[in-house]
This record gives C-alpha cells, structure tokens and sequence, in this order.
C-alpha cells in the first residue's frame, strides 16, 4: 500500500494485488539405520539401530490481479456512505474519516483536484478543515449522531446534531458553513449533486484510487526528484511551493523520505533511489494508514474470476 503511494506521487502505475489462496504442502522424511560400534579393546563388538524422523510444512501464497469488475467496485468505485457509517460508529475519529473520505459536502470543497494526480495550483480546503474541528468537537462530546432514516424508500442516512449546554454556537457556525437555515437539526444526507433540496447535505465521496492519490500529496520527495521534474511541484497563488501538510488529508497523513534506511519506521520501503517510511513515532499517520487498509478491506467485494496469479512458495 505505501508502494502505491510513492509510485501515485511519481505518477507511476500503482499496482493492486489480492490473496487468492493459501495452500499448504506437508511433507515427511523417515530413515532408518543401524550403527555399528567397533571397540579397540577386548570389549564386544555393537550394533545400534537408528530411527530418525522429520515432518515439515510449507505454505504457498497465491495472488491474483485486481482487473475488471473487480478493479471497478474495489478501487474506482466512491466509497459507499454506509462504509462511511460503519467507520464512525467503529471508534474511528469523524474528523479522520471525512477528512480521508469525503471530497465534498454542499460547496465545502476537501482538496477535491488532488482525487488525481497532484495539480499545479493549491487546492480550495480551508473551510473544509474547519467543519471538521467543529463535527470533531460535537463527536467528543456525543452531541452528533450519523444513522439510517426512518423512510425505507429512500434509504437516505441521517445527520443529527443534538443540544448541548455549550455547545449551540458550534451548531449555528456548521449550518452556515453548510448553508443550511433550517431549524431542525438533523439533516438528510445525498450523494446526487445535480438534484439538490434546501437543507439537505450533499456528499461526494472519493474512491479508493481517489484517496491514495489524496493521501499521496503529502509525501516528502528528495530535491533533486523536484528538479529533475519527476513530480510536480503545487503552487499558491504567489508561487511558492504550496505545503500540503495544512489540508484536512495532510494534517492526518505523511511519508517522509532518507537517503538510508530508516531505523525508526513503521513502514518503508526503496524507491528512486530514496527510502520513503511512516515515522514509528508518527501516531496520526500510522492511524490513517490502518483506516486506509481497513477501508480497502471494505471494498474489496466476492470474486468471481480468477485471473493470471502469481504464486510465491514460503520457505526454503
């Protein structure tokens, strides 16, 4: 998964794989001897009998090309707001789940042009980034719930904020940012944006590939790779070279890059010529490593076709 990562910031191919099996071979060695014991003194000649026995395993790891139907649901399909659900009402952080998954909510823009390879010009965020400090804030204190609505028809999910003491300017501040006047506080949540209805919540989530590529901004590259052209170097508006770090996706996520191997990573690997790793220490990124996996699990459907596969025989 951080190969993809690297090779989407070069805008190499990235290069997804399934187990399709894992199969054992057991194989069982036996012999039998006889040791004979010829004394130098006046002592008996002997003879001892010898039984040896060894029995060893090895497991061979089949994988199979993601291709097809199974390339479509698994990486370029959005990820499903119910997986979405899943993941807030499974201890994760909301603020970490949007903040990865979802490209837009109504004209609240997530860094929306880096779903692709990383754009030339700094990306529209900051608003984004402040909605989520703020559902942060109302998820710690149990005032914002996420669920199914009560028509059957629609299957529409529900957004609920719930009153608090001191929490009603927080409210007030999200429902302008989303532009939203109604009274109520639970909000109906779409992903159609070419249909949209007055206080409703229209989302956009990102697809797996769209999230790697996100997630893929904030990697530290060597400086010569930036003058050489190898990747492209976003711009502000004032041309400076714009920090992805201070993106909802950035702030959550970041590969750093040695010349040698790192001793304090919890993920690394060669590439280009540099080593690029998650820092061990990194908690925030180790975190949204472990969701992005998490959610390709979730994606990643039944297959109905096995393709070319590559076998890798474990042990010796």
């Amino acid at each position: 998964m951080l190969l993809n990562l690297v090779r989407l910031k070069y805008r190499d191919s990235p290069y997804f794989l399934e187990v399709a099996s894992v199969t054992t071979s057991l194989s069982v060695e036996t012999n039998v001897g006889i040791d004979a014991i010829i004394p130098f003194s006046k002592a008996h000649n002997t003879l001892e009998p010898g039984l040896g026995f060894k029995e060893s395993t090895k497991p061979t790891i089949t994988y199979t090309p993601l291709r097809g139907e199974d390339f479509l649901k698994s990486v370029l399909s959005p990820i499903s707001l119910d997986a979405i659900l899943l993941m807030t009402q499974s201890g994760w952080s909301i603020e970490r789940v949007f903040g990865v998954c979802i490209e837009r909510i109504n004209d609240l823009n997530n860094a929306s042009r880096a779903s692709g390879p990383t754009p030339e010009k700094a990306p529209k965020y900051k608003e984004f980034r402040v909605l989520l400090k703020l559902l942060r804030q109302l998820q710690l204190e149990g005032l914002v719930e996420m669920g199914p609505g009560l028509d059957v028809n629609t299957k529409n999910l529900i957004l609920l904020f719930k009153q608090g003491h001191n929490c009603e300017n927080e409210i007030i501040e999200i429902k302008s940012l989303l532009n939203v006047t109604q009274q109520s506080n639970q909000f109906s949540i779409s992903t159609n944006f070419l249909y949209t209805k007055e206080n409703q919540l229209n989302m956009r989530a990102r697809s797996i590939i769209s999230v790697l590529f996100y997630l893929s901004q904030n990697i530290d590259i060597p400086e010569e790779h930036k003058k050489a052209g190898l990747i492209t170097v976003t711009k502000t508006q004032g041309g400076e070279e714009f920090n992805w770090g201070e993106t909802p996706g950035g702030m959550l996520f970041k590969v750093r890059f040695s010349k040698q191997k790192p001793r304090n990573a919890f993920i690394s690997v060669p590439y280009r010529g540099a080593w690029f790793y998650i820092a061990d220490n990194d908690l925030c990124s180790k975190s949204t490593f472990l969701l992005l996996k998490q959610l390709f699990s979730l994606q990643s459907g039944q297959r109905k076709y096995i393709g070319p596969s590559l076998t890798l025989p474990v042990g010796d």
